[in-house]
């Protein structure tokens, strides 16, 4: 696949230069049709039946490999959920942390794994890194651990900064279980999870599939309690409620997913090109070049896929002005940023009508 290619499969990219995949990633025609096709039928044929039932298995089955192969571990390892969150909260719950127990996380992350922090019961300490260096978030973390510390729960690539942060390395120097928040870099970066306790996956951003999709990671299934159980997380129940839980991850599945999802998310994996991860590499690496020459730029270089900068002007303002323009990016309120996320379908031209339309009311760097 040319990368013409890659990018036509986008129709929004021939309107809009669309840079807001840490958001919400761009639809694929071929994702959607996929949903279409899949409801078609659902409309015609229904959706009850053992026919409707294997089908519906087998996709639970075949997106859960995908997602695996993404992430570098076993199928088996892999739960499905509606979200990073879902996945975050599914892990807090069954941890059974007490108010004796420590959570180290940072000042960078999303409350999607803040709000679960928080309603762990645990103790929760923030590290902070955002007015760091890069380079000096493993040692900020690092000194906010503590004997009681029994878990580190932190994004790999910060939705703010844009920076990554080293979940390997403090995964490798303190010997304690890792919650990683995947939202960030599932799609945007090669990911190998195997190293981690525990890995969450949207759907929606960087994999640019359906709404309320995702996964997570668990590497030892019989290490975490099944505190939220669907009907898929029991391989035989009592009227009691009392369950035998699955063998694998999938007895933390959160529930059904509504099957012209998984068939649009099914597709929207499969149909990435190999040298996505190199290309969205190049390209934010590129636009924050291009922001330096004009902006202050938070993110360091050689990071991920996502390039946070300050304007010269109130961030919501230029957020809304470049979507006047074509140019769709976000604001991250209270923190004075405005971010851009670079896919593998990010062109040059959508680089230079960003950098032309910041510039066009300041008239370049403030």
């Amino acid at each position: 696949m040319t990368f013409e290619e890659a990018r036509a499969a986008f129709p929004v990219l021939e309107r809009s230069a669309y840079l807001n995949a840490g958001s919400m990633g761009p639809l694929a025609r071929a994702t959607v049709e996929a949903a279409t096709a899949r409801t078609r039928i659902d409309l015609e044929e229904g959706r009850g039946g053992h026919a409707y039932i294997e089908q519906m298995l087998a996709l639970r089955t075949r997106v859960r490999a995908l997602i695996a192969g993404l992430l570098h571990v076993d199928p088996s390892k892999i739960a499905l959920t509606s979200s990073t969150t879902d996945g975050c909260n599914i892990v807090l719950a069954g941890l059974d942390l007490g108010a004796e127990d420590e959570i180290v996380t940072t000042d960078v992350e999303h409350f999607g794994l803040l709000g679960p922090l928080h309603a762990s019961g645990a103790r929760v300490r923030v590290a902070r890194v955002r007015e760091r260096p890069a380079e000096e978030a493993l040692a900020a973390i690092l000194s906010a651990v503590r004997p009681a510390t029994k878990l580190l729960a932190l994004s790999h690539v910060a939705w703010t900064t844009g920076n990554m942060l080293p979940v390997r390395e403090l995964r490798e120097l303190t010997g304690l279980p890792v919650l990683v928040d995947g939202a960030q870099s599932v799609g945007a970066i090669e990911v190998d999870a195997q190293p981690f306790d525990f890995y969450t996956v949207s759907g929606q951003k960087w994999l640019c599939g359906p709404d309320v999709t995702g996964a997570l990671y668990v590497a030892d299934p019989e290490s975490l309690r099944v505190a939220r159980p669907s009907y898929f997380s029991q391989a035989a129940h009592e009227p009691t409620g009392a369950f035998t839980a699955r063998e694998a991850a999938d007895r933390f599945d959160s529930g059904w997913i509504a099957v012209p999802s998984l068939a649009a998310l099914e597709v929207a994996i499969a149909s990435a090109p190999g040298w996505r991860f190199e290309r969205a590499r190049t390209t934010a690496s590129r636009c924050r070049e291009l922001l330096a020459e004009r902006y202050q730029v938070v993110t360091a270089p050689e990071q991920a896929t996502l390039v946070s900068f300050v304007p010269s002007e109130e961030p919501s303002e230029v957020v809304r002005r470049l979507g006047a323009a074509g140019v769709v990016v976000r604001d991250l309120p209270g923190t004075g940023y405005v971010r851009v996320s670079c896919g593998y379908w990010t062109s040059d031209r959508d680089l230079e009508r960003l950098v032309d339309a910041v510039d066009s009311r300041s008239g370049g760097p403030g």
